[in-house]
């Protein structure tokens, strides 16, 4: 269960939709259809936004083509990008539910390349050492998509992927699922392979 995301930055990132922001997805690569991984197009700044059921996908404007002339761009590494968990709120009242979005920031002072298709990104929840949900248990479709990342750009999510309030498994697919009980949980998230440093912590009521 992912997401797609747009863009926020001044500057110009599977996952976990659209997003917010200035980076420059490859030339090569395209969005994944609505349904699981919301398409988007092409502008000069990236956007990410994740949907029910899939990873984030990303919006940005092409990079230069491998193939020309314009100078090779490195993978970006994981010093120098910077990943957080973002939720709409820090608390929900009953039946509320959660909306979990990724934020990404290329920290360097050079441009990067990074795949932030639906297939690289990760949310899960968890309650003290029990973990309740992964987006990745269920998840229906996947694809990449390689996006450039200006120095110092932020991207983060548009259309935020939402929690439903119950246990995932991959066993629990197409069946009910047992619901989340009042109390603190956490939300940890990874893309292009980047795990976020810290969790973000909210409240069910």
């Amino acid at each position: 269960m992912l997401i797609v995301l747009a863009l926020v930055a001044a500057v110009v990132l599977a996952v976990w939709q659209p997003w917010r922001g200035s980076a420059e997805p490859a030339a090569s690569t395209s969005l994944p259809p609505t349904p699981t991984a919301p398409s988007a197009s092409p502008s000069s700044s990236p956007t990410m936004a994740p949907a029910p059921s899939t990873p984030t996908a990303v919006e940005t404007t092409p990079a230069p083509d491998p193939s020309g002339t314009a100078p090779s761009v490195a993978a970006c590494s994981t010093a120098g990008i910077s990943v957080h968990a973002v939720t709409d709120q820090d608390v929900y009242a009953a039946g509320a539910l959660p909306k979990l979005s990724i934020t990404l920031s290329n920290t360097s002072t050079t441009p990067c390349l990074i795949n932030v298709g639906t297939a690289t990104q990760s949310f899960v929840i968890t309650s003290g050492s029990d973990t309740w949900w992964r987006s990745t248990d269920c998840q229906s479709e996947s694809s990449d998509q390689v996006v450039q990342l200006a120095a110092g750009q932020t991207v983060s999510s548009v259309s935020p992927l939402q929690w439903d309030r119950t246990r995932s498994s991959v066993d629990t697919c197409g069946s009910s699922r047992p619901r989340a009980s009042p109390g603190y949980y956490h939300l940890s998230v990874s893309i292009g392979g980047i795990q976020a440093a810290d969790t973000k912590m909210f409240e069910l009521r």
